[in-house]
């Protein structure tokens, strides 16, 4: 026979799965509770615990240099920050994808 305690145990354990498959937003559709960030220069997985981690957005401008509204977002790792490299990731990844948004 199981305890009170024993009881309430399994079926908070049972409530919270069931939630977990359930975990919709306001829209009906089915939600992640984390999702990671990968780096942008090295493709590591930026963990919860990286507290020394940034995202940076780039905005796009425009021929006569004003903001469009749109940007680029880059993820860098506390790693690569650690390391010095921040800055010579964050130049080569932009110089890369300034092709693509056509910047200048």
């Amino acid at each position: 026979m199981y305890s009170f305690r024993q009881f309430l145990s399994f079926f908070a354990l049972k409530f919270a799965a069931s939630q977990l498959k359930k975990m919709q937003n306001e829209e009906g559709k089915m939600m992640d509770l984390y999702i990671p960030r990968k780096c942008s220069a090295t493709n590591r997985l930026i963990t919860a615990k990286d507290h020394a981690s940034v995202q940076i957005n780039i905005g796009h401008l425009d021929e006569n240099g004003v903001y469009t509204g749109q940007f680029t977002t880059f993820a860098l790792s506390g790693f690569i920050r650690a390391q010095g490299d921040a800055d010579g990731a964050l130049d080569r990844l932009w110089q890369k994808k300034k092709v693509e948004v056509r910047q200048q």
